[in-house]
Order: C-alpha cells, then sequence, then structure tokens
C-alpha cells in the first residue's frame, strides 16, 4: 500500500477521528487481551499511534514494535506515544507485503484497521507469519462497511456509504474485508483462527455513542472520502451533501445506526 492508497487521508481530521475511535471503542476491540512482562509485540501498521498508546498503556512491560507504511503517519506516532510518557514502543517503517520483517521475533501481532487498505492482504498476512514465533499469537481487527444498516433507510445515505466502499476497491483495498478474516487468516497458515463480531448500535438511549460513534466516527470517517469520490465521477456535491445529511438523520430520537468489527484471533 501507498500513501495515495489510503482513501481517508492524512490530514489532522483524518488523525482525530482515529484517536477518537480508538478511545470509543478501547473495551469493545481489546477485551480479554492479557499479555506478561517481556511479551515482544508486533504492531502491524500503527497508523497515528491510536492504538499504539493503548498497547503501551495496557501492558506497561511488553516491548512494543510498530511499524507503518507512512512516514508522516509514523512522525505522529511517536509524537503522541513520547507525549504520554511511554518508553516500551520502538518504529519502524515498513512495507506490510513486501518487507521482510524479523522472522520468528514476535509473540504476538497486532493489526487493526489495516488490512483494508492494503491490496495484497494475503501477502501481509503471509509476511505477518514468518514474523511470529511458533506458538505465537494474532489478533486482527477489520471494520465491514457493508455492514452498516441504519433507521432512516435512505438511498441517499447508502449512497455515500457505497462511495466510500467503491473508492477502497479502486485504490486495491477492501471496505468490506471484516468479513474475510477467516479464510484470509487460514489460508495464511494460521490455526485455531476464531472470528468474532464486534457490532455498535446507537440509538437515542445511548447518547454519548451517538456524538462519538455516529457522528466522530462512522460519519466523519465517510465525510473525509467527500474530495476523492467527486474527483473520481461517482458522486456530485449536491448528491454528496444530501447523502451525509440524511446519514445524520440517523442521529434524531428517532434515529438508529448498526454497525459491525470483526476480530479475529489465531496462532501459528
Amino acid at each position: 500500500m501507498t500513501e495515495q492508497q489510503y482513501v481517508h487521508g492524512y490530514g489532522e481530521e483524518d488523525s482525530e477521528r482515529l484517536v477518537k475511535q480508538s478511545e470509543a471503542l478501547e473495551e469493545i476491540l481489546h477485551a480479554e487481551e492479557d499479555f506478561p512482562a517481556g511479551t515482544q509485540i508486533l504492531e502491524a501498521g500503527c497508523g497515528v499511534g491510536a492504538q499504539t498508546v493503548i498497547l503501551a498503556h495496557r501492558f506497561p512491560e511488553a516491548e512494543i514494535l510498530s511499524v507503518d507504511i507512512s512516514e508522516t503517519y509514523l512522525a505522529q506516532a511517536e509524537e503522541r506515544v513520547r507525549a504520554c510518557g511511554f518508553t516500551n514502543v520502538t518504529f519502524r517503517h515498513a512495507d506490510l507485503a513486501t518487507t521482510d520483517l524479523p522472522p520468528e521475533s514476535a509473540d504476538h501481532i497486532f493489526v487493526c484497521f489495516v488490512l483494508e487498505h492494503i491490496p495484497e492482504p494475503e501477502a501481509a498476512l503471509r509476511n505477518l507469519y514468518r514474523a511470529l514465533r511458533p506458538g505465537g499469537s494474532v489478533t486482527v481487527i477489520e471494520g465491514d462497511h457493508g455492514s452498516a444498516i441504519f433507521h432512516p433507510e435512505s438511498p441517499a445515505a447508502r449512497h455515500v456509504v457505497d462511495c466510500l466502499i467503491d473508492l477502497q476497491h479502486r485504490a486495491g483495498g477492501d471496505g468490506n474485508i471484516g468479513r474475510r478474516l477467516y479464510p484470509l487468516l487460514t489460508d495464511a497458515g494460521f490455526s485455531e483462527v476464531t472470528v468474532t463480531p464486534a457490532p455498535v448500535y446507537v440509538d437515542a438511549g445511548h447518547p454519548a455513542l451517538v456524538e462519538e460513534f455516529t457522528e466522530k466516527i462512522f460519519i466523519a470517517m465517510v465525510e473525509a472520502s467527500r474530495e476523492a469520490a467527486i474527483r473520481a465521477g461517482i458522486s456530485d456535491p449536491a448528491r454528496w451533501d444530501a447523502g451525509i445529511s440524511a446519514l445524520r438523520r440517523t442521529k434524531e430520537p428517532d434515529g438508529t445506526l448498526y454497525y459491525s468489527f470483526f476480530k479475529a484471533t489465531a496462532v501459528k
């Protein structure tokens, strides 16, 4: 994956969205994780460090190597981790699909919201398999934009979500990759693969989630692809803005939103 293949962009707003997403979903995505002191954790695709600070905080005695293809994001991640005072993380530039990571060097590999952007997730997972020690474990967490359902149902709202999926496909990625985790991991050689849906459901009875998830995570993610969708000719300003307005309609007292992440675990 090149930086140009990341359809959400590398701006400050997207960085803020990623951090808010990691904070809001921490208990959903990191439940039941437990690593002893000295565990060598490879975070594959650290981005802006949103998940890195969570890993460093939850496992202060682990040794974490965080890699990413984007020098821009690596700099932000390192700054974020250092600002939080964590000293158990090192950073390295790497393309997961082509870089030879140190073989059998990691006890655990953590991959979160990365494979959806990679044209060859199979190659990335084979590389990660080689980097894992025998008996080591892997956690892979991905979204699935096609899982989004909402009320009121609206063709205009569905249009902007579909544009995001289309843009990721054109860039070589897969916005619906969550549903593919089981075959991807088994084909890469991992065993004891278990995939669990991690759904988020939002209605007016959960006012904090209406703002934190519906607006600042889901709608912000879709909205960030506006200019790319218009440049690609798959939408136009009026149609796009109408679609985002329709998505925001789900925040009203009678509105609802459902979205599913998928969390996979496996061993070597």
